[in-house]
Order: C-alpha cells, then sequence, then structure tokens
C-alpha cells in the first residue's frame, strides 16, 4: 500500500485532479496558469511530488477554487507534511489518540453516520478534529498532529465516485462549539460544501422535532459489516451481526425524522449568522 505519506500525497494529487477536470482544464493549460512547469502539474497530481504551499497556492488560484475549497486543499497539504514515512512508527500514546481505523472506512462503499454532540469524523475540519483529538486522554501535541492529518486525509474518501456517504445530525451537533466562533464560520461552511457534494446526503434533525430515539452516543455504519463507535479513547468497532442490524434501524428512524436538501442549507446560513452575531458581539 505503500507508506503514509504516499497515501496521503496521492489523495491531494487525486483531488487536483478532480478539481482541474470538473475546471474543464488540461494539464498544460492549468500549468501555464499557474506560472508552473506542466512536469509539476502531473508530479503532484500522480502523488510523485508535494507541492510547496506557494505552488499549491497558485494551482488553487488557477483554478479559481473558492474559499471553502482551498481550505480543502490546503488541509490536505498540511496531511501530507504531517505524515511520517516508511520507517516512521507510532508510539503508544499516539496509537491511542483517535485511532482512525482507517481500513474499516476505507473499505466501505456506503457509510452512514449518525452524531448527537461532535460532527461526523469524515465532516471536520482540521482546526476542529484538533479539539476533538486534544480532549482525549494523554494527548500529546506530535499524537494530536498525527491524528489530525490522518482525520483530514481519510476525507478524501468522499470524493471517490462510486462511494455513498449519509449524515444526519442533531441540530444540537451544529451548536456545540469548541475555541471560537469563527473556527466554526469555517466548520459550518465546509458543510456547506460537502451537502452539495453527488456522493454525499447531509440531514439534520431540527431542534424543533422529537428524537425518535433518545440518543446515547453517536456512531458510524459501514456498509453492513461492521460499525464505528468514537469514544475518549479512540474508536471501537462492532462486527456482531445483529449489533449491526440494531443500528441500521437505529439510523433509519432517525434518517426519518431529519431534514435535507434547501432545508438543511437554510438551516445552516441560519446557524452561521448567529455565529457572526457572537463573533461581533466577543470582538467588541
Amino acid at each position: 500500500m505503500g507508506s503514509e505519506r504516499q497515501q496521503r500525497m496521492k489523495a491531494l494529487g487525486a483531488r487536483l485532479r478532480g478539481l482541474r477536470t470538473e475546471a474543464g482544464l488540461t494539464g498544460a493549460v492549468l500549468a501555464q496558469r499557474a506560472g508552473v512547469g506542466q512536469p509539476t502539474v502531473s508530479k503532484v497530481e500522480n502523488g510523485r511530488m508535494v507541492p510547496s504551499v506557494e505552488v499549491l497556492g497558485r494551482l488553487s488560484g488557477a483554478l479559481d477554487l473558492d474559499e471553502s475549497t482551498t481550505r480543502e486543499v490546503c488541509d490536505l497539504l498540511v496531511a501530507v507534511e504531517a505524515a511520517p514515512g516508511d520507517s516512521a512508527e507510532a508510539s503508544g500514546d499516539e496509537a491511542r489518540v483517535g485511532s482512525p481505523l482507517d481500513e474499516v472506512i476505507r473499505s466501505a462503499r456506503l457509510v452512514r453516520s449518525f452524531q448527537c454532540v461532535v460532527l461526523p469524523a469524515m465532516l471536520q475540519s482540521a482546526e476542529y478534529a484538533r479539539y476533538v483529538f486534544g480532549s482525549a486522554l494523554n494527548a500529546t501535541p506530535e499524537a494530536v498532529g498525527r491524528a489530525v492529518a490522518a482525520r483530514v486525509e481519510r476525507q478524501s474518501l468522499l470524493y471517490e465516485p462510486g462511494r455513498e456517504s449519509v449524515f444526519v445530525l442533531t441540530e444540537g451537533v451544529l451548536r456545540t462549539w469548541p475555541g471560537s466562533p469563527a473556527l466554526m464560520l469555517a466548520q459550518l461552511d465546509r458543510l456547506l460544501a460537502v451537502e452539495s457534494l453527488s456522493t454525499v446526503r447531509l440531514g439534520v434533525i431540527p431542534w424543533r422535532r422529537a428524537v425518535p430515539v433518545m440518543p446515547r452516543h453517536g456512531f458510524t455504519l459501514c456498509d453492513r459489516d461492521a460499525v464505528v463507535v468514537e469514544t475518549f479513547r479512540g474508536e471501537r468497532v462492532l462486527g456482531d451481526a445483529v449489533d449491526v442490524t440494531g443500528y441500521e434501524e437505529t439510523f433509519e428512524r432517525f434518517e426519518r425524522a431529519a431534514i435535507f436538501g434547501s432545508e438543511v442549507r437554510e438551516l445552516l446560513l441560519r446557524v452561521m449568522a448567529e455565529f457572526r452575531d457572537l463573533s461581533d458581539s466577543v470582538t467588541r
């Protein structure tokens, strides 16, 4: 499979290649617009070269990326730079801080996640994830950095054709915030961008609606094979068929209670407006 760093380089390259294709540009045209050599574009897109911050900025500008997408590709670069090489190994504490169980998620073609307090791992911005992992027991700056990078890299799966991701949140998740209002404004902006993807369905259970089941914790279903439950000590995988079926039925009940599409976008924009007001009051 190659080193963790190589995998993240390929994820960054694949995302940039996809954005170039969406823009209707050839590699040669992109290189010309960005003021870089065509071999540079080719190597970056094929995961054989890590672009500098300056080169990535030029490519982003040439692709005319919006603020949210620019932030996304920058996060992917951060994940590359934080990744260990072939010989690096995580310490015991490091492995326990938010161990993402990548193989379980990567092998799934259908991912369904319900969360009632914290945003789903696949939707978290790098700064939001840093607070999540920072609250883990025995967290160290090094362990948190690696866990954040792994989480950001895993999010490239959202853009892969042939995969489907369904997320259902309670409205309380949108209003449970770490850090600052500015952090949540950036996070909510990311949710708006992800919601527009054809591979993603994002639903929210508004606070005006009663929940069909009293939620005790969040969970993520991977196909119909396993359930990932996130705890303070990391993530646990449940593979028992009875457990999986029970979680599937529970997820379906939450999904039926949620709003989707334009209603979700309107809700996100309202919550963003409230965070802007809160941010203004903090800075006064």
